[in-house]
């Protein structure tokens, strides 16, 4: 009768021993994820650019106005981003650059979410196109 009482006691201390390395495995890998997610917070902190896209339509209104419609997307998965400043360059048919200006998106993006811009320019005479790029954003 005592082997068999041995036999319990040691397989009880073992299955014991396997549930403390699970906790620690579980308590390791949650450390890990933490430092990948600081790690990639601090990347797209730097770098707003490389997670912010800018999709835009221009059309022209009864008064000669040339109205664009943008939408700004944010890709990343941590930061959020908010003040966004856009730079748009007027073009004409031949590709030459007629005039640039600048402006600021004041909207907070979450990660994956979009925000809908409207601005209306008197563009210079000539314009063909207007190509719109991100400059910087603040992140939040």
């Amino acid at each position: 009768m005592k082997k068999q009482y041995k036999y319990v006691v040691v397989a009880f201390i073992i299955l014991l021993s396997a549930c403390n390395s699970a906790k620690e495995k579980d308590g390791i890998e949650k450390d890990e994820y933490q430092k990948v997610k600081e790690s990639l917070e601090q990347k797209e902190r730097k770098n707003p650019t490389n997670f912010l896209t800018i999709i835009s339509k221009d059309k022209h209104n009864l008064i000669g106005q040339t109205v664009i419609h943008t939408t700004i997307t944010n890709k990343a998965t941590v930061c959020v981003y908010k003040d966004v400043e856009i730079e748009l360059s007027f073009i004409s048919k031949t590709g030459v650059l007629l005039e640039k200006d600048k402006e600021t998106v004041y909207e907070t993006i979450e990660p994956g979410k979009n925000v809908d811009y409207k601005t209306k320019y008197f563009a210079p005479k000539g314009t063909d196109s207007v190509a719109i790029k991100i400059i910087t954003a603040k992140p939040v």
